[in-house]
Order: structure tokens, then sequence, then C-alpha cells
């Protein structure tokens, strides 16, 4: 019976093919929106996440200042030897580097190219994830002497050297001309939009005699092991550096530490707010669908009524003639959120390229939202199939 009652309302169903799309038409568009909304908030969510974990592994940056962003509000800047003493005396710490940065136009082959140039050790490359991609990284000695010696970034490397080996080549930053012994791996676009692979990387005592004619390091990168304790670390850490900038009990902190981790926490945790958000405003256009299916079957109901008090004349039960019409809702609707699927992975994927998200395919939700739509089917075809079931055969077949 179930078989033939299925056939029966597709039967109907191809009869108005016209009619019959335009009425799945907002199932179609609210399954999209749904499912198009939550995948790109994915994307977006994971975006965020890749980008930070891009600044490092576990990792502090503890700057000058009771703030985040620029300046320090006249705290004194740190010292390299702090770093120092933070990876010999405090527990749980793969690496330490100082840094040290400024920005400056440098020139190699009569290309010219304004960039980031940053001073700091190997341990600057630990603390960031980077790589290097072909050349060294700096010995010993050039750290201890501030040598004359560099590494650059991909973006560097692409504007001033194009296609061309930049190892070994003469870059001049500023008054003074360094040899390029490395060059980085890409990173593509950091957490905040900015270019990561903009970048210069030379010696820290280079930086401070040669280009800013300061000893200030402007940023302390901590790198934690894995499984350590980041509250622990971050207590002693604060511990150690308020001993060693001679702060009082009474006296506020003059440095403050940013947890990347937490910050990722933090970002994702807002973009997945956005992406319900959008999802359930999404959503509201399903119910707008639904509604359109009752309307349509209550009109179906009115056309057939001579065809409904004929099935009933004849035998047929109210159940019989209330699952018929059930059915039929319940399979516009399906059909509805089938076609809003293919119709959403395909808008996903041009969008996550158009934005640069990464392509986060999420069954879960593709599920949900097809049992949603054939829901709605349900909910609001009951209405129209039970007053089909009830009519008066008598009354049905008079009806012109």
């Amino acid at each position: 019976m179930l078989l033939n009652t299925l056939l029966l309302a597709l039967r109907s169903i191809r009869r108005n093919l016209m009619r019959s799309f335009l009425t799945i038409l907002g199932i179609v568009i609210g399954v999209s929106a749904v499912i198009t909304m939550v995948t790109l908030g994915n994307g977006a969510t994971m975006a965020v996440q890749n980008q930070i974990s891009g600044l490092g592994t576990n990792l502090l940056q503890v700057r000058p200042g009771q703030r985040m962003g620029p300046g320090s509000g006249g705290a004194p800047a740190f010292k390299d030897t702090d770093a120092d003493a933070i990876a010999q005396q405090i527990g749980g710490i793969l690496a330490v580097a100082p840094e040290g940065r400024t920005g400056a136009t440098v020139v190699a082959g009569g290309r010219n190219w304004t960039t980031s140039v940053i001073g700091s050790t190997n341990a600057w490359l630990q603390t960031g994830n980077w790589t290097v991609r072909s050349g060294r990284e700096f010995t010993d000695d050039e750290l201890r002497a501030g040598a004359a010696v560099c590494m650059i970034g991909a973006t560097v490397q692409r504007e001033l050297f194009g296609s061309a080996d930049a190892v070994g080549q003469q870059l001049r930053v500023k008054a003074f001309s360094c040899e390029v012994k490395g060059v980085l791996g890409s990173k593509g676009q950091g957490a905040f939009g900015n270019d990561q692979d903009d970048v210069v990387l030379v010696p820290l005592k280079t930086l401070q005699r040669r280009v800013t004619g300061s000893t200030r390091v402007q940023t302390l990168l901590v790198s934690m092991q894995d499984g350590s304790d980041p509250e622990r670390v971050k207590a002693s850490l604060t511990e150690l550096l308020r001993e060693r900038r001679k702060l009082s009990e009474t006296d506020d902190d003059n440095f403050n530490v940013l947890d990347t981790k937490q910050l990722a926490d933090t970002l994702s945790g807002t973009t997945r707010v956005m992406t319900t958000l959008l999802g359930a405003v999404a959503a509201v256009s399903l119910l707008v669908g639904g509604i359109g299916i009752m309307n349509i079957m209550l009109v179906s109901v009115t056309e057939r009524t001579r065809e409904i008090g004929l099935r009933l004349a004849i035998g047929a039960l109210e159940r019989e003639v209330l699952m018929q019409f059930l059915i039929e809702a319940v399979v516009l609707a399906a059909l509805g959120g089938l076609i809003g699927i293919v119709l959403a992975t395909g808008a996903s994927m041009l969008l996550a390229n158009v934005m640069k998200v990464p392509y986060v395919f999420n069954l879960g939700v593709n599920l949900m939202s097809f049992v949603f739509s054939a829901g709605i089917g349900v909910l609001f075809g009951y209405f129209p199939a039970r007053r089909a079931a009830r009519m008066d055969p008598i009354d049905a077949l008079r009806h012109e």
C-alpha cells in the first residue's frame, strides 16, 4: 500500500512539474543558504586557526606596556639577556627569541622594496614554525659578531630577485649591505591580514648596531613545550620579568603576555557564533518554503476534491488518503532539500575559493538540512492532508 501511495504522489507531482518546482523553490533556497553559510563559516574558522597557528606553536608573545598594540606607554624595553634568563630559569620552555623590528627599504640589483626588517636569533625560526627553503641559518659567530648577513622571506625573494637564486647575493638594507644566507619557506597571509613572507631577518646585534642604533628589544617570543601547562609557564614568566624589571609588589606589570592559543580560541569562538547566527537567519527561509508547500497542497486538495470523493466512495480509508497527500508533501520537501544540497555544495566550493578559505564538507549539516526539509513537509503537509482525508464523499462528488 505504501508503494502505491508513493507512486500516486509522484504521479501527481509529475502532472504539474512547473507548479511543483515553484512550490519547492523556498525549500531549495533555504537549504542551500543554511548549508552554504555554515560551510563558509567553518572554513573561516579553520582559516583563522591555521593563520594563528602560523604565528608559532604554543607561543607566548611578551611586549612592554600594559596593553597590546603599538606603543609601550613609556614602559622600558626588554634586553636580549631577558631571553637568556627565561630559557635558563623557566621549565617547559622550548625556545625563546628576542625580537627587534623596523621598517626599511631594501635594494638589490637595481630593484627596491619596502619591508619589515627583523633582528633576532635562530630561535626566532623555531618559535614561529619557520623553515629555511634554501641556504642556511646564521652561525653562532655571525650572531655574536653582528655580521652583515640576512635571510629573506618569499615575498622579498620574488620582488627583488624574481626566479633567480637569492642565496649568496648582496642585499642593501639602509646604509649597509648584507649577504643573503637563506630564503625562508612561504607562510602566506597572517592572522591579521599581513604578509608574513614580506620580511628580512638579520642577527639581533646587526639590527641594533647597523640599522636602529638602539639596543631595544621590542618583543620576546616564548615557545612552550608540548604538554606544558600554559598558566604555570605564564605565572613563572611574569614573576621572573617583574623581578628583572625591579617591580615592587604594589606596582602593576609594565609588560603584557599574549597567549596565541587563547587568541585562536577567542577568534574561532567568535566566528562560530557568527556562523550559527547566519545559519539561523538562513533557516527562516525554510519556514517560508514550508508555508508555500502548505498553500499549494491546499490548492491541490481543492482541485482534486472529486478525485478524493471518488476514492473515499469506493472504499479508500481516511488514513490512506491522509497518507497520499502527506507523502506528496514530504516528497516535495525532500526533493527541494536534495536540490538545495547540490546547489549549496557548488556554491560553497566557489565562494570558498573566492574568499580564500578552506572548503570544509560537513556531513552532519547536510544530513540535518535534508531531514529538516523532510520534516517541514510533514509539518506543513499534515493540515491539507487531514482536510482531504476528512471530506464527506457525497459532498466531494457534488463539488464543481
